[in-house]
């Protein structure tokens, strides 16, 4: 993992021009300090270089790079680039279309989604819920109304495939891999529902269903879960989802031991295992129960457990935090990413840290930066900064807090664009999806020295299932076949 930065270079990151103007017309790209050497740059404060749509860059091009990224991405750049990157420059300023469906609900029902005082989205029903032409700036809810239009960005009907997890130890330990599927399937607010009242309707007031299994290593094999959220935490944030895990070892389904999640649930894989059948624990211990007729149970309840890895940025519970409006900023990112990763490519190169994406397509984008304060106690979690694409309303990064107010990690979103793709599938009425699929995460953990994760999921689609695969996506009882 990288070292401290110096004090001296934390400093020149933080004197970074926060802010940047209102983005420029689609294809002008920005101007920065540099000089051109054969399709390269170097740092230059006397001159400065326009980037341009396919210049190819090296870690020689950092330094003039640094307006472009955010502060806590430029003090662990030693984590996320590295010597023998290569970073394609992607468009400027592009405009993506999405769906025709998702557009179209967007211009209808334009106006009539609104916030009450406690920042709850009110009146909603599909599209985008604030045009960002409609969005005053100045506002006091205006951080709050991006926030909602980043959980309520178009999915499509929302991603499922295969994911590789890499967890990266600190000190000690060596470097684990865990694999398996996973989904999050778009149930309400669909744009392409408008005659269903824009839902399926294969349950009932509900927003969406996430779920997944396990299938490597051994340890965790067979570890799934199903997390359902309903409609009714638009209106609250204590409000909680349905959540259950099939833990291999007590051989049945049980209900999440974390009651509620701010986002996306992620069981606790670390501490999964077949190694031996539940029983009625007693006792006390760092994972609960550890003294019972099975040794095991403890544990096994303990995987029932959220752990905050893995899929960080695929869904948000915007009236669990008070949020403000840091400002705007022009920032390069893997919005578009043209490489692959596992399983597509599994031996893609992410650097000698592993965490780094830095050779892949960057576009430069306009980027609205907001901050939230949780509302209560969550997950260790007391604030979050995450840079929304202003165009698209994707994440870009996403950079965590704790209470103290010390870093926590520090993570890089990739997505790929479909309507890019000409072997994406079509929509089933021949339409194209025009969604952005999240294929990867790198996250930079700031705890024990330094350490993270990274997730990969290159072969994600965003279209829509039916059959016994929707059935078995949206019902919990479908945990226990197969195992």
């Amino acid at each position: 993992m990288p070292k401290t930065p110096s004090p001296l270079l934390c400093v020149l990151a933080l004197l970074a021009p926060p802010f940047a103007p209102p983005a420029a017309a689609e294809g002008t790209c920005p101007v920065v300090p540099g000089v051109s050497i054969e399709g390269h740059l170097r740092e230059d404060a006397e001159s400065g270089v326009e980037l341009r749509e396919g210049m190819v860059l090296t870690e020689k091009a950092l330094p003039a790079l640094r307006t472009l990224l955010p502060p806590e991405v430029w003090q662990q750049r030693e984590t996320f680039f590295f010597e023998g990157m290569r970073m394609v420059i992607g468009g400027c300023f592009r405009t993506y279309p999405a769906s025709a469906a998702y557009e179209e609900a967007t211009r209808s029902f334009a106006g009539q989604p609104r916030l009450d005082d406690s920042g709850n989205l009110k009146n909603y029903k599909a599209g985008l819920p604030f045009p960002p032409e409609t969005i005053d700036m100045k506002a006091p809810d205006a951080a709050t109304r991006w926030a909602w239009n980043l959980e309520m960005r178009h999915r499509g009907s929302g991603p499922a495939g295969k994911f590789r997890l890499t967890d990266f130890p600190s000190r000690v330990g060596s470097v684990q891999v865990y694999q398996g599927t996973f989904y999050l399937l778009q149930i309400g607010h669909r744009a392409d529902l408008a005659d269903s009242a824009y839902a399926l309707p294969v349950v009932k007031e509900v927003n969406w269903v996430g779920g997944g299994q396990f299938e490597e290593p051994f340890n965790a094999r067979g570890l799934a879960w199903r997390q359902i959220r309903p409609l009714s935490t638009e209106a609250s944030f204590e409000e909680v989802d349905t959540i259950f895990v099939y833990v291999p070892t007590m051989r049945k389904p049980r209900r999440a031991a974390t009651a509620w999640v701010n986002g996306y649930f992620t069981p606790r894989y670390t501490t999964g295992g077949d190694d031996g059948g539940g029983a009625v624990p007693f006792g006390g211990g760092p994972y609960g129960p550890t003294s019972s007729i099975s040794p095991t149970a403890g544990i096994s309840a303990a995987s029932s457990e959220y752990m905050r890895r893995g899929f960080i940025g695929l869904a948000l519970r915007p009236n669990a935090f008070q949020w403000t409006l840091v400002g705007e900023r022009d920032v390069l990112a893997p919005i578009n990413g043209e490489q692959l990763g596992w399983p597509k490519n599994p031996e893609h190169n992410y650097g000698p840290s592993g965490l780094s994406v830095a050779s892949d397509r960057w576009d430069v984008r306009h980027a609205v930066v907001i901050e939230g304060r949780a509302r209560r106690d969550q997950d260790d979690l007391q604030r979050v900064q995450i840079y929304v694409d202003a165009q698209t309303a994707q994440p870009l990064y996403w950079i965590t807090r704790r209470p103290d107010g010390l870093l926590r990690d520090v993570g890089i979103l990739v997505h790929r664009y479909s309507g890019d793709r000409a072997d994406y599938p079509s929509w089933p009425d021949g339409s194209r999806a025009l969604v952005f699929d999240p294929v990867a995460a790198v996250f930079f953990t700031a705890e024990e020295g330094g350490t993270g994760w990274r997730r990969e999921s290159y072969d994600v689609l965003s279209v829509p299932v039916a059959g016994q695969d929707l059935r078995a996506m949206t019902s919990t009882a479908e945990l226990e076949k197969g195992h």
